[in-house]
């Protein structure tokens, strides 16, 4: 909000919102295909797009989506690590005072987050694990709480630093010139176009519902209240943030509030982000693991290392009237999810910078995955005609959000290539 002001911030953000609802109602009509109520289901995003543009256009859809799930648990990873590193600084100044120095390495918590994400990730059902959502629910609902609160606490007692229709301007921090303005712009947005992507599970959400009331029905409604919600806790957080800091709003609202006798809420509210993000890596991530272990059983069906499950003694959940063992070993699911989770962890300690990977996680998906290839899904199953009236509109919309996207990129990008000149891999400090 500090980088875009008040009217673009603001314009922005509902910008992003409504259009992320509209192609919302559209994807909830691809769940089923030819028909959107008698079809036949579609399970996930990309059966979806396979079933609605063909094998080809579903080919480049995966290496988009599974590209942009790896991206965000890259993010997840940085996230998690600087709130745990909130945490630490918080003890710290309540042992040695507000005054004293207190910095720590992102490195340890990354890496520690990698061996418990190693270990989530060997869980061979954890898609069945239902509480996991809501319990990932009421962490962000209480941690946006919390900040909304802190803020509002701060403005009543007055407010620091002041506020500006056009946001932070240029040559207001030493060595920030006109061009720098308009790339922080153009992450700004990206981070916005983030926090309004949530396509790529949309399918498989829709999945869950039953047959009656149609499932296309339910889920438009559940959309439209469900974005509502969201789209009122971002302004109230950006606004709120914004108001309370003026444009010397960090990039993290926690991180602003300082060291005082209530700061133990903050660390309460970074726990809540902690708990939250350890469970939702593993959510985002399971349709990655599903899709490559799924190709190798298919191109090496007698490999025993692959296709073998060998279970073990430990908990089990109850599924329908039976009792599954939990915990199982399969060789293949152990090295290559070990792997994976190993690259993830290293290139978050090489490039923990915060908002430039939000804002080229939401670039990188924005467009794509909430725009186009609904707005394409909808054009084919609708028989829409080229060149007629509602497919301009439907391609002028997709034009537009594929430009936003671009600039946004572009400023993530930048913003990337400028940190990393004065960056130390590996060697990051908070």
């Amino acid at each position: 909000m500090s980088q875009l002001g008040w009217v673009l911030g603001v314009g922005i953000l509902l910008l992003f919102s409504a259009i992320s609802l509209y192609t919302a109602t559209l994807l909830a009509d691809c769940y089923r295909s030819p028909h959107p109520v008698t079809g036949r289901r579609n399970y996930s995003y990309i059966e979806a797009v396979n079933a609605n543009l063909g094998e080809t256009m579903c080919k480049i859809c995966g290496w988009i989506l599974y590209g942009n799930l790896t991206t965000f648990v890259i993010g997840y990873t940085i996230t998690t690590a600087k709130s745990l590193v909130a945490i630490q600084k918080s003890n710290c100044h309540r042992k040695k005072g507000s005054n004293m120095p207190c910095r720590f390495s992102n490195n340890p918590h990354m890496i520690g987050l990698g061996i418990i994400e190693i270990l989530l990730s060997q869980i061979p059902n954890f898609s069945k694990l239902s509480w996991l959502s809501a319990l990932a629910a009421a962490m962000s609902f209480a941690y946006s709480l919390i900040g909304i609160g802190m803020s509002i606490q701060k403005i009543v007692k007055g407010a620091e630093g002041r506020t500006s229709i056009k946001g932070v301007a240029a040559g207001y921090e030493v060595g920030m010139s006109a061009a720098d303005k308009v790339w922080r712009m153009f992450a700004a947005a990206g981070d916005i176009a983030f926090a309004c992507s949530y396509a790529q599970v949309f399918i498989d959400i829709q999945d869950t519902l039953k047959s009656s009331p149609s499932e296309n029905k339910v889920m438009k409604k559940a959309s439209t209240i469900g974005v509502s919600i969201m789209t009122t806790f971002f302004l109230m957080c950006g606004c709120f943030g914004y108001a309370a800091f003026g444009n010397h709003a960090p990039e993290n609202l926690l991180a602003g509030f300082g060291f005082h006798e209530t700061s133990w809420i903050i660390d309460l509210a970074n726990l809540f982000i902690v708990v939250h993000l350890v469970g939702a890596y593993q959510v985002l991530i399971q349709p990655v693991f599903r899709i490559v272990e799924l190709w190798a059983r298919k191109r090496w069906p007698e490999s025993r290392f692959i296709t073998t499950n060998y279970p073990i003694a430990g908990p089990t959940i109850m599924m329908s009237s039976k009792k599954k063992t939990l915990l199982s070993i399969n060789l293949f699911r152990l090295t290559w999810r070990t792997v994976f989770v190993v690259m993830v962890t290293v290139v978050a300690l090489a490039l923990p910078f915060f908002t430039d990977m939000l804002a080229l996680m939401g670039a990188i998906g924005y467009w794509p995955i909430v725009v186009f290839f609904p707005v394409e899904m909808h054009i084919s199953i609708n028989k829409i005609h080229r060149r007629t009236a509602k497919w301009f509109g439907l391609q002028l919309l997709s034009l537009v959000c594929f430009l936003l996207s671009l600039a946004a990129g572009t400023g993530a990008i930048q913003g990337l290539y400028k940190n990393l000149h004065t960056y130390k891999p590996f060697m990051s400090k908070d």
